[in-house]
């Protein structure tokens, strides 16, 4: 795959990595702002691949800890507790899994997305 097309890739999948971040932050932490969700994605993103790439390999610990990474991010972010930091991330996933479904099922992108955990 060329770099432009990677580029292409990760763009798509950020995109939709923060609709899933603002859907499930404007039920949660009613928020409206798009560009906020789409910033803690890539935030999201970097926080996840950095604690992975520290502690990834430890059992337990290190899947505990990158999803713990995340959830602070998010929580920081929209100045919400982690119940509802973990709401907006479970949203995110759902709403997340169904863009990429439908996107994949039209064969325009491949199903995973850039700063949603797990997809």
């Amino acid at each position: 795959m060329a770099l432009s097309d990677n580029i292409v890739v990760f763009v798509v999948s950020l995109l939709v990595g923060g609709i899933g971040i603002h859907v499930g932050a404007s039920l949660l932490a009613s928020s409206r702002d798009y560009s906020h969700a789409v910033v803690t994605a890539a935030l999201g993103a970097l926080v996840w691949g950095v604690v992975g790439w520290l502690v990834g390999d430890v059992p337990i610990v290190g899947p505990v800890a990158t999803l713990l990474a995340y959830l602070l991010v998010v929580r920081s972010r929209y100045r919400v507790g982690w119940t509802a930091a973990a709401g907006i991330a479970l949203v995110a996933w759902v709403a997340s899994v169904v863009v990429l479904s439908v996107l994949a099922a039209a064969n325009v992108t491949s199903p995973s997305a850039v700063g949603v955990p797990f997809i």
